[in-house]
């Protein structure tokens, strides 16, 4: 039986589909991984916001599934838009990695420094954290990033740990933000397998029961939420409970609310997205 996986072509988005590979092979399928490009890669120099909502790095990957072209899509759940497409589900999600975002070119956060990213999310906690910052943006694959940040002379950049884990660029991180401290994305570190509905099958055996228990919370939260690309929203979930926060994309405020039902936590957040 041959297995179809679709999967955006940069050397992290590849690397993370040959994980999936490697763990249906198991059950005895071949493969055929089909690079795929999307909007958020043909476009590398606007702001998110500018190109689309959340899921510019989704889209044709979800066309192509329900075209029939691939019969998986592997995505980094935390691109995923909070809410699944009409005739589509996550089968499966891989264990979760490192969810922590990750400051490179430096070992903490100093004044007045240049840091680099594209996140509204990231940009608003930073910025709270130390409000002198000047956050700059900073777009294109993990290689990309990495080489510009010397080339604009940048003191440091923040990208999800778990990106340059997989990538074997581990060396490259000065700090790992706590959770506490800076609050991930939805669905940071953990790889979804999304299927047609109806055919969960096809990844039942890759789905790591835990990691699906604690992104679906997290994502379940930002539906309620509204929030996405265009507004700084976080959710994580640790396991035993979890914190979402809402924050004005200047870092001047900052409401985190923490629990166990997600639509409690998202309530107790809902009247600050339009604050």
């Amino acid at each position: 039986m041959l297995i179809r996986i679709g999967s955006r072509g940069s050397r992290l988005a590849l690397t993370q589909a040959e994980l999936a590979a490697t763990r249906l092979r198991r059950s005895g399928v071949e493969i055929a991984l089909v690079p795929i490009t999307t909007a958020g890669d043909r476009d590398r120099t606007r702001p998110f916001g500018e190109i689309g909502a959340r899921g510019v790095f989704v889209k044709e990957l979800e066309e192509a599934l329900l075209d029939g072209r691939v019969d998986i899509a592997v995505h980094s759940a935390k691109d995923m838009t909070s809410t699944d497409t009409e005739g589509l589900v996550v089968g499966a999600y891989l264990e979760r990695e490192d969810p922590r975002d990750a400051l490179c070119g430096a070992d903490g956060l100093r004044p007045r420094m240049r840091v680099g990213t594209a996140s509204i999310r990231r940009r608003a906690q930073l910025l709270a954290l130390e409000p002198t910052l000047s956050i700059e943006p900073l777009r294109g694959n993990i290689d990309t990033r990495l080489r510009k940040r010397g080339e604009r002379g940048l003191d440091a950049i923040v990208l999800a740990a778990c990106g340059l884990d997989r990538l074997g660029l581990a060396g490259e991180i000065g700090l790992r933000f706590d959770p506490d401290v800076i609050v991930p994305e939805a669905g940071q570190g953990a790889l979804a397998l999304q299927v047609r509905a109806g055919e969960e099958k096809l990844v039942a055996t890759t789905d790591h029961e835990e990691t699906r228990r604690r992104v679906e919370a997290e994502r379940a939260c930002v539906a309620v939420i509204g929030g996405g690309c265009l507004a700084p929203v976080a959710a994580y979930h640790d396991g035993e409970q979890l914190t979402a926060l809402v924050a004005a994309e200047d870092g001047s405020w900052v409401e985190r609310r923490s629990g166990e039902d997600p639509g409690e936590v998202a309530a107790a957040l809902t009247p600050y997205v339009t604050a």
